[in-house]
């Protein structure tokens, strides 16, 4: 579903990350791991085709990926309902049902997204992967926000979209109790050229 092949990454034009390689097939989970600041969300939004890599290759079809990101991504005038309806309608999906049953949204339904609890939100947040329609999910610290019981119906959710042929690629530091092949960045992280003779710093081009 998804190969990646010598992939190069930078954040603010210097490079972070390069020669990432890994393939991701159908009933797959990965999760990133590495400290803070080594490039997982870099990674993400490069794969999600939100920011050009440097280098590398990423084959897959790019209607393949639903990403959720560190933003929630719903509509505050919204009623939870009408959230979950909107994004369904932008990706051609119909039914909501299953995504406010998986998250526990039901006794929500009618409440404006504005007036949720921050776990709540990330809850709704989430419920939008499941109207996608798309295989691939690509998350970034998903259970931010996330009590225990909810982090539960999070995993629990992956574990079903998996089993039903889809995958998924996170970056967390949560077990989420998952049968997912872990992926650490740490041996991926650039080398940076040291200044030259003269002083002057060539990252600053």
């Amino acid at each position: 579903m998804l190969t990646v092949t010598g992939l190069a990454c930078a954040r603010g034009g210097l490079p972070i990350l390069e020669n990432v390689s890994f393939a991701l097939a159908a009933g797959d989970s990965l999760v990133l791991r590495g400290p803070n600041g080594i490039g997982k969300t870099t990674l993400l939004r490069v794969l999600a085709g939100l920011q050009p890599p440097v280098a590398g290759e990423i084959d897959c079809a790019p209607d393949m990926i639903a990403y959720a990101g560190h933003v929630d991504g719903i509509k505050s005038m919204l009623s939870v309902t009408e959230n979950l309806r909107f994004w369904a309608r932008v990706f051609g999906m119909r039914e909501i049902a299953p995504a406010l049953a998986s998250f526990d949204l039901e006794a929500l339904a009618d409440r404006l997204a504005g007036t949720l609890s921050a776990g709540q939100k990330r809850r709704l947040g989430l419920a939008r992967l499941m109207v996608t329609g798309r295989p691939i999910w690509m998350l970034d610290e998903p259970t931010v926000s996330l009590d225990s019981a909810s982090t539960a119906l999070f995993a629990a959710a992956v574990r079903r979209h998996c089993a039903g042929g889809g995958a998924a690629l996170m970056a967390t530091h949560i077990d989420l109790g998952l049968s997912a092949e872990t992926l650490d960045l740490t041996p991926y992280r650039a080398v940076l050229s040291a200044p030259s003779a003269d002083g002057f710093d060539e990252a600053f081009l």
